[in-house]
């Protein structure tokens, strides 16, 4: 994965973003292990979904999820694969092909 230094992308609120497998970093970001970590995971979900429909199912995703309950972002069934593993520096190596399916259910909430 290739990483560029950038003030233009990625967007105010985020520390990086993935476009087609370049990391794009604002000038000054630590790029901690896990942060890395969580962009490899995506782009290994971008490269099993052939990049395209990566992003066509994550706009559609993000759509639906504003219509739902909590953070639209942090529900997208990639962010959620990503954040879940993005500690686990061997999560890739043992990844099965399109793990992001198992995390497309809304997250189980816990009732008092």
């Amino acid at each position: 994965m290739k990483i560029v230094r950038t003030s233009i992308l990625p967007f105010h609120g985020f520390s990086a973003i993935n476009l087609l497998g370049i990391l794009f970093v604002h000038h000054g970001v630590y790029l901690s292990n896990e942060l890395i970590n969580h962009e490899r995971i995506h782009t290994a979900q971008q490269r099993e979904l052939l990049y395209v429909f990566f992003y066509i199912i994550y706009i559609i995703e993000w759509l639906v999820r504003l219509t739902m309950r909590g953070n639209a972002y942090r529900n997208i069934s990639f962010e959620r694969e990503a954040y879940a593993n993005q500690r686990n520096l061997n999560y890739l190596k043992e990844r099965p092909l399109c793990a992001w399916r198992h995390y497309m259910r809304p997250a189980a909430r816990h009732r008092k």
